[in-house]
């Protein structure tokens, strides 16, 4: 369907959390949709030419969004109230790459992500940087969703997918 691979800098990342703002989608760096089947090793009795790597569960890394800090952002209010008051509300992201008309191509569905760190970059009187804080969190799977499952009859992101 597509000629050449998508390009990385343009996607979208909507959490499933109320209230926001219009800057709680906009984030500089994804990382860590990456996944690893553990296994178990078995040794066959008689047989010592090789073992056996038996699949056990699947393992998925922390996830870690980078973006300029936002004053009142919804996202820092959900990770203040899981730091400060530990009261943890676990919330589903989607993370979309889009194309250049801005339409989604893959995206990714985390389900019951919950903040793990929260940081800010360091402050620097010599160099005129954008403050940037970095949000890890800790979730228990993600889906891989395709094109296809992501358009409803009518053709549109938001109808088929809720957020």
């Amino acid at each position: 369907m597509f000629a050449y691979p998508p390009v990385g800098f343009h996607f979208l990342v909507a959490f499933e959390l109320f209230p926001q703002t219009p800057n709680d989608f906009r984030f500089q760096e994804v990382s860590g949709l990456d996944m690893t089947m553990t296994t178990e090793t078995i040794t066959e009795g008689g047989q010592n030419r090789f073992v056996w790597e038996l699949p056990v569960r699947a393992k998925y890394s922390d996830l870690v969004l980078k973006r300029g800090m936002f004053i009142g952002s919804g996202i820092l209010m959900w990770c203040k109230n899981a730091f400060e008051n530990f009261v943890f509300e676990p919330v589903n992201i989607m993370i979309a790459l889009l194309n250049d008309n801005h339409v989604p191509i893959q995206a990714w569905y985390v389900v019951n992500a919950i903040p793990k760190q929260w940081a800010v970059s360091a402050f620097d009187a010599e160099r005129s940087t954008v403050v940037v804080e970095s949000i890890t969190l800790s979730y228990q799977y993600f889906n891989i969703i395709s094109v296809d499952s992501l358009f409803s009859a009518a053709g549109s992101f938001s109808a088929s997918v809720s957020i």
